[in-house]
């Protein structure tokens, strides 16, 4: 089966009042330090970019220093390429992948996830651009120089691990953390063996309980959504 996430592995992974509060505090405080991700890394003013679905909307900025990536993001934003494609895999505690063309106006149980635009952008790699939760990167096929799709991306769901279970993983598939990386993965977690693999590119800075909402949604056996979930429009925020 192709898909244009290949993966060695998949890890497995109101009440009252004040309940609410304490977890609506929670979310808030995690949504800052996923914005002050997105700034931290460039100085540089950085594009954002409005994604609205049929489950809410998506806010998410883009990186200056994955510049091809970026520029070709807003010139498919530009020529409203993303209108009425579908999130065609989702997957709980992971992430939700869209951008295949092939998937607007699919049929029921259609496979979905080879379509693009007919070619591949050059991997940017950045090691201090990590797979944190609200990652946006760039889903690819399995080629050697890990160049990117030309219109796929994926947005990381994420799982908190348990620093025992991060060092365990980062040993055995030799990956190196920054102390701060090791943090951001125990705290606010994401996909920390996906980084060196895809490009990261963007970060969302609102609208995270959207992507948990469509990374919950139910699926089939493919990971495709039983009822399609479509992306309306995206625009560069002025």
């Amino acid at each position: 089966m192709k898909r244009i996430i290949c993966l060695s592995i998949l890890l497995s992974i109101i009440t009252l009042n004040a309940c609410s509060a304490q977890k609506d505090k929670k979310s808030k405080k995690k949504t800052k330090a996923m914005t002050e991700a997105a700034s931290e890394v460039t100085k540089e003013k950085m594009t954002e970019v409005l994604i609205e679905t049929s489950m809410g909307n998506i806010q998410i900025a883009l990186y200056n220093e994955t510049p091809q990536h970026r520029d070709n993001f807003i010139k498919l934003v530009k020529e409203n390429y993303y209108d009425g494609v579908l999130f065609h895999r989702i997957i709980k505690g992971f992430m939700i992948q869209t951008g295949d063309p092939d998937s607007k106006d699919a049929k029921p149980g259609q496979m979905l996830g080879a379509g693009g635009p007919g070619y591949r952008i050059p991997a940017e790699i950045n090691p201090n651009l990590i797979h944190r939760r609200g990652a946006v990167a760039a889903a690819r096929d399995n080629n050697p120089q890990k160049a990117s799709s030309g219109s796929q991306f994926y947005i990381v769901d994420g799982t908190v691990y348990p620093t025992s279970q991060l060092v365990s993983m980062c040993q055995r598939y030799g990956k190196a953390l920054t102390a701060e990386q090791e943090k951001v993965y125990t705290t606010i977690g994401g996909a920390p063996w996906l980084d060196g693999e895809y490009t990261v590119f963007g970060q969302v800075v609102s609208g995270m309980e959207v992507v948990d909402k469509i990374a919950a949604a139910q699926k089939n056996a493919n990971d495709r959504p039983l009822e399609d979930i479509k992306i309306i429009s995206v625009k560069i925020v002025e």
